[in-house]
């Protein structure tokens, strides 16, 4: 770390000097304007004036690339915040499935349009703009997703309604694409601190922890589309479980959503007694994937077996909805409250 003397100018003006590595390295000249951020903990950021648009363009190079590969890169540099992202081939045109590829990851990506097609190369931009959205918001938004899928795979299963189901399953992908953008913003942010105040944060220090409950809700919703997988995988002969059951499991369910629901709260409120009582909702839930199985009646293996599925399924929403109660603790607890006093 490397230290400078303040200096006084004026009456009233104090500064400071640039590192001259710094200033070569980012091409900042007299006369030139830099924008300055205040944030968290006395600390202040100085960014160029280039340094909101560097790295915003990108060129995957597909030659060696098969559709899966090229589409697994258009994924990262969407999640990296490229604004502009080409795809081409340094020898010859793009196959048709590297086409396929390009347009598939299309569908997957909020805000993603191709803007430029030739046989040579295929261009896409993303019209994503970070102030139209905050992190807590798409925070929620995904946590009420995999809700709703969860409500929904539950009721399929008690039903056996396979058209349910599969409204589940579809849900996920929205799933998917909310927690792909929530990745580009928390990517972008730690890049251009400028941008985490656009996104709803004073500070970047909440990403990382921003970044573990992203990915713990987008498991909570492949939870939900297991129990989903399983209405429709045995659609010629749906689950034969007695009322008593399916009533412990729908409750099973429903205590697990305000779990998961609270869990969210804790963190984008930083509140810390919303963790204390979500620690109190999972004492009374941990161990009912133990005593629903205890409780079953006498049942042929595969049903047994499918129970059991949906419980695990369940009981690990639960465990990850802990894992975000405790990086909300984290955050709550890193600032002054009635609960602790940083000096």
């Amino acid at each position: 770390m490397e230290t400078r003397k303040v200096q006084r100018l004026g009456p009233s003006t104090l500064a400071m000097t640039l590192p001259a590595e710094w200033v070569k390295a980012h091409g900042v000249e007299k006369g030139d304007e830099v924008t300055l951020r205040t944030g968290g903990k006395g600390t202040l950021t100085v960014l160029s004036e280039s340094a909101s648009d560097e790295d915003t363009t990108a060129t995957i190079w597909a030659d060696n690339l098969n559709e899966e590969g090229l589409e697994r890169a258009i994924v990262a540099q969407y999640v990296l915040g490229r604004r502009v992202i080409t795809i081409a081939r340094n020898d010859g045109t793009l196959r048709s499935a590297q086409i396929n590829a390009v347009y598939q990851a299309e569908t997957q990506l909020m805000g993603l349009g191709v803007i430029e097609e030739t046989p040579e190369q295929l261009a896409i931009r993303c019209s994503v703009d970070p102030e139209d959205f905050t992190l807590d918001n798409l925070l929620e938004r995904l946590e009420s997703t995999g809700s709703t899928m969860r409500a929904e795979a539950v009721e399929a299963l008690a039903e056996g309604d396979v058209d349910l189901a599969r409204r589940a399953i579809n849900r996920e992908r929205q799933a998917n694409k909310i927690f792909v953008l929530l990745l580009r913003l928390i990517f972008t942010s730690f890049r251009n601190p400028t941008l985490a105040e656009e996104i709803g944060l004073e500070s970047t220090f909440p990403l990382i922890g921003y970044r573990s409950v992203a990915k713990n809700l987008e498991l909570t919703a492949d939870n939900a589309e297991d129990i989903a997988t399983i209405v429709i995988d045995n659609a010629d002969q749906p689950l034969a479980v007695d009322p008593e059951t399916m009533q412990a499991i729908k409750e099973f369910s429903d205590a697990v959503d305000e779990l998961t629901t609270t869990a969210v709260r804790s963190v984008v409120e930083r509140d810390y007694d919303l963790t204390i009582e979500c620690r109190s909702l999972y004492r009374r839930i941990v161990d009912r994937e133990f005593e629903i199985l205890t409780d079953l009646p006498p049942m042929e293996n595969r049903p047994l077996l499918q129970v059991r599925e949906v419980l695990v399924s369940l009981a690990h929403t639960a465990q990850y909805a802990m894992r975000n109660v405790e990086i909300a603790s984290n955050l709550a607890l890193s600032v002054s409250s009635g609960y602790v006093t940083l000096e």
